[in-house]
């Protein structure tokens, strides 16, 4: 037993687990592939054994979308080049043993189909040999071209009447996809917005003004994306919201009430595609009466009555449809402007006299709050009333410099046997300015007449 009975073992060994019926595939090749046109394509297969220790012997097979029967592309060997190939496929396909991947140098839209490898290995010390074979489906993408949609009608479609059709167009592409947008924002499926099978149509029944904007067709595959030019739609519709309004007038409701001195200019507006005409029309009690047209009525008031009735309509001449407004006009004196531009002041006119009013009220009790704390008054009698003389004493409180001293004090004189000094009740019933025990230091001294005692105070 030695080295070459080893190897011998070994490849039995081998060849006993890729058998037919152990459970291993021999050939692997993947079942599906994608490629782009005018790209080279590689089909690959890969061996699950050694491929120096059999013998095989396989070809390339490929059926096309129009064809029913298989076409031989070419046969090999794992020793040998190729041979009985095509002379027309000698340039479209490459091959190069014992590798047996199949190499398509130019893939085009004829060569999408079915290619099927058929290989037989034989195994050393087995005559039988054993067939395997893997089909590829191979599908080629085409890049897509830039769309163009059509739109019919082509001109402007009239609301609530019209029904329009957008149609997307490309020239090149495979397995295309379809989206539509609406301002660069997807157009969602509703019971106005429907699409076909493949959403190339999109079908709006009937158009309607939030319908107007520009329309973008979206189309992309696996390999490639591309967008369309804007389509513009443009959709005739209104009156909507139709409106008056003056600058000269205080509004009430349907009431404008303006300034006899004043001249009376008012504007109605209503949004409509295209711009609306408006006539202004006087209603009297025995009829009605068109007295301009425009968007803009503007009248003396001397020429007009204390109160007049009147109506704004407006027609727009494509959609044949109308709206008008009534309001009232009455004369009355408002005032000066300034009366005049608080009655039509914006509605922060209102908050702010409130806040200024809650604002003096908090100022009002502060006042009061500091008067029956502080007692102004009694301490500014109390400055004033104190003799000059006592203003100039000296203050002998220790300290070489006392004016962090200085101030008004306040003291509560309760008589007592505790005091070192006193005030008689006769001296004190003659005080004008004490009326109780609440009073200062100031008033008392100042009515009690000098002592010995009081010397330190000199």
């Amino acid at each position: 037993f030695n080295f070459t009975h080893c190897n011998i073992a070994l490849t039995i060994c081998s060849l006993i687990f890729v058998l037919p019926g152990t459970g291993s595939e021999l050939v692997k090749a993947p079942s599906h592939i994608n490629g782009t046109n005018g790209q080279p394509l590689r089909l690959p297969v890969e061996y699950n054994f050694n491929i120096q220790e059999v013998d095989i012997q396989g070809s390339w097979l490929v059926r096309r979308a129009m064809q029913s029967e298989p076409e031989l592309l070419v046969t090999f060997t794992n020793r040998t080049s190729i041979f009985d190939m095509k002379m027309e496929y000698a340039n479209k396909f490459s091959f190069h043993p014992p590798n047996a991947s199949l190499q398509i140098n130019k893939l085009d839209e004829m060569e999408e189909g079915e290619y099927k490898i058929i290989i037989n290995i034989r195994f050393p010390y087995d005559p039988t040999p054993v067939t395997e074979s893997k089909t590829i489906k191979v599908t080629v993408d085409v890049p897509v071209s830039t769309p163009v949609v059509h739109m019919t009608p082509t001109s402007e479609a009239v609301e609530d009447r019209d029904n329009v059709t957008l149609f997307c167009s490309v020239e090149n592409g495979t397995r295309i996809q379809y989206q539509w947008l609406r301002d660069n924002f997807p157009v969602p499926a509703s019971a106005r917005h429907r699409f076909s099978q493949n959403h190339r149509r999109l079908f709006i029944a009937p158009v309607r003004k939030e319908d107007i904007g520009n329309y973008t067709c979206v189309v992309r595959n696996f390999i490639s994306q591309k967008k369309s030019q804007p389509t513009v739609l443009n959709v005739f519709y209104g009156p909507y919201n139709l409106a008056v309004k003056s600058d000269h007038a205080l509004r009430t409701g349907e009431v404008f009430t303006v300034d006899p001195e004043e001249m009376v200019f008012f504007h109605c507006w209503a949004d409509s595609n295209p711009p609306n005409s408006y006539v202004w029309i006087s209603k009297a009690d025995n009829g009605t009466k068109v007295i301009t047209k425009g968007p803009r009525f503007e009248v003396a008031s001397y020429q007009l009555a204390h109160r007049e009735d009147f109506m704004c309509r407006a027609y727009n001449n494509v959609t044949k449809k109308q709206d008008e407004t009534r309001f009232t006009l009455v004369f009355a004196k408002l005032g000066n402007g300034k009366e005049k531009h608080v009655h039509e002041g914006t509605p922060l006119s209102p908050l702010a006299a409130i806040t200024v009013a809650s604002l003096l009220i908090i100022m009002c009790m502060l006042f009061v709050l500091f008067r029956k704390t502080c007692h102004p008054q009694r301490v500014i009698k109390n400055i004033y009333n104190r003799p000059l003389t006592e203003q100039k004493k000296p203050h002998l409180s220790g300290h070489e410099d006392a004016t962090e001293d200085f101030g008004i004090y306040e003291f509560i004189a309760i008589p007592g046997k505790s005091e070192p000094t006193q005030a008689s009740s006769r001296s004190l019933s003659q005080l004008d300015s004490v009326q109780d025990l609440h009073t200062t230091i100031y008033d008392v001294i100042r009515h009690i007449p000098e002592t010995p005692s009081q010397g330190l105070l000199k």
